[in-house]
């Protein structure tokens, strides 16, 4: 059935529904795709183990039995009524260490993430949406710092200004936003060459509300993957500066300076290596599977056989 365009309409020959069709998506490609990607077993698995993580590191400082930095007995001590998991190297209590250890990465690199990806959809719909000229500009500048390695970059960042947790979550997240962007502005681009984007501009509605209005809503399926993405790769880069002594507190419980302080005692006392590797494993394979099933999910790959078993 064609379309013919009332007198007035500023692009003659638009099918109606071409003209507003953000509206029409716009609460539905994430909904879709969460629906999409939870059928699938790896996210219910993923969501579990990143679930049970996270229930850890929040609710564990209210479960610790003893201060985590009181000295309890000798160093590596072995596995007691009093310290079911030992001593650290300083005879502070493991199962105290870990359970109030997992909140600092887990809040830092929520907002590292936040911060890298939100910086990265800007970049990627302004260049989606620019003249070759800005696009080649923003393109190449997020090139320059890609061709960094990110821990090396963080280091730098966090070296000459000091490791402040806000200076931490900054330089971590600026890490995310080179491959955000280049996410973002890959599927912007598509969009932006649809007849709905073409028949805005055409009405007179300004950069801004197209990229926000139009552009936005139509990248939802991969920026929702990009940042379980970006998530399980911020969490392993942070715990990485900790484990290299690079911590906003030196002397609190954290999994990473667990790791750090304890691996020469790694065949004495076990527990107070293995418990925070085994939490940072589970939890980064957590949401790479969460991420993996949105992934999955957004191409269409088991959508239709989800519901019989396969993940």
């Amino acid at each position: 059935m064609s379309t013919v365009a009332s007198p007035g309409t500023p692009a003659a020959g638009i099918a109606a529904e071409d003209v507003q069709p953000a509206r029409i998506r716009r609460g539905g490609p994430g909904v879709t795709l969460l629906l999409e990607a939870w059928r699938q077993r790896r996210t219910k698995l993923g969501a579990a183990l990143t679930g049970l993580i996270i229930l850890i590191a929040v609710l564990g400082p209210l479960a610790q039995p003893h201060d985590p930095n009181e000295f309890l007995a000798a160093p590596y001590a072995g596995s007691s009524g009093e310290l079911p998991f030992g001593a650290d190297k300083l005879g502070r209590d493991v199962l105290s260490q870990f359970l109030g250890g997992g909140r600092a990465i887990l809040i830092m690199a929520a907002l590292a993430t936040v911060i890298g990806v939100g910086l990265g959809v800007v970049v990627g719909l302004t260049a989606a949406y620019s003249r070759a000229l800005w696009d080649n500009v923003l393109m190449r500048a997020m090139d320059v710092v890609l061709s960094f390695p990110a821990i090396i970059l963080a280091l730098v960042v966090i070296s000459t200004a000091g490791a402040s947790t806000l200076l931490l979550i900054v330089a971590v997240g600026l890490t995310n936003v080179p491959r955000a962007a280049r996410v973002i502005r890959g599927a912007a681009v598509e969009v932006a060459r649809k007849d709905f984007v073409l028949a805005a501009a055409a009405m007179g509605l300004s950069r801004r509300r197209i990229v926000i209005g139009e552009l936005l809503p139509n990248v939802v399926s991969p920026l929702v993957v990009e940042l379980s993405l970006r998530m399980t790769y911020t969490i392993g880069l942070i715990a990485s500066l900790f484990f290299l002594g690079f911590a906003p507190d030196p002397a609190a419980a954290d999994w990473g300076l667990m790791i750090n302080a304890n691996r020469s005692g790694l065949s004495t006392q076990p527990f107070a290596v293995a418990l925070p590797v085994m939490a940072i494993a589970l939890l980064t394979i957590g949401t790479s599977l969460i991420g993996d099933g949105f992934a999955r999910a957004a191409i269409g790959i088991e959508r239709g056989s989800a519901g019989h078993g396969s993940g």
